[in-house]
């Protein structure tokens, strides 16, 4: 290969590493000092009791419309108490409750009809409770927990399925545990009037923190 060639190969060479290399995703930015992300492993979480987190916690309900779609709604102040153990599950507790006069909707005016005497009765019952029986975990990042929820002064038996999102050590060095909840429920049988025509799925989406 003679001079010019060789000079040729090796402009071309640096030409495409410098292509690749502005190319090339950037690293992610470094987290704040005692700030850590999270994994899916359970065992991050370690034992003790933890709080919800309510500012990183949605409670949503999904209703049917008379059958034409899905209304959904959302109560936006929420608290539990979470007993928690990675290495015996389940001895875990929880403890929840959701303050009925907190549901949104997008539809105008429709969120203080809900909490009337007509549906929710917000006044007279202001909380739905859940407190659980038992934790069946059915893997490493999923599991039931069975218990019984209140509304209107009903109680049922009430399963939520929950799958782990993520867990760590947090923020500060308190660990956090992030789940995802869904449960269905009959609304004849808390005293909602026949306008809910369908079961009522709940879906929860809530970060716990170690409180000690």
């Amino acid at each position: 290969m003679n001079g010019g060639l060789r000079a040729l190969v090796v402009a071309l060479a640096m030409s495409s590493s410098a292509a690749l290399a502005q190319t090339a995703p950037a690293a992610p930015p470094a987290l704040p000092p005692g700030v850590f992300a999270a994994e899916r492993d359970l065992a991050l979480a370690t034992a003790g009791t933890y709080a919800l987190d309510e500012q990183h916690t949605a409670v949503i309900v999904r209703v049917s419309h008379l059958g034409y779609s899905h209304s959904i709604f959302r109560f936006d102040r929420a608290k539990a108490t979470l007993t928690w153990d990675p290495a015996a599950i389940e001895k875990s507790k929880l403890e929840a409750s959701v303050e009925t006069a907190s549901i949104t909707s997008n539809v105008n005016g429709f969120a203080e009809e809900l909490i009337g005497d007509n549906f929710l009765k917000a006044k007279s019952f202001p909380q739905a409770t859940f407190v659980s029986t038992a934790f069946k975990p059915t893997d490493k990042t999923k599991g039931k927990v069975e218990g019984q929820f209140t509304l209107m002064g009903k109680t049922r038996p009430v399963t939520f399925d929950v799958s782990l999102v993520g867990a760590g050590k947090g923020f500060g060095g308190k660990p956090r545990l992030g789940v995802t909840a869904v449960a269905s429920i009959n609304p004849q049988e808390f005293g909602l009037p026949p306008f809910f025509t369908d079961p009522i799925q709940i879906v929860i989406d809530t970060e716990f923190a170690r409180t000690e």
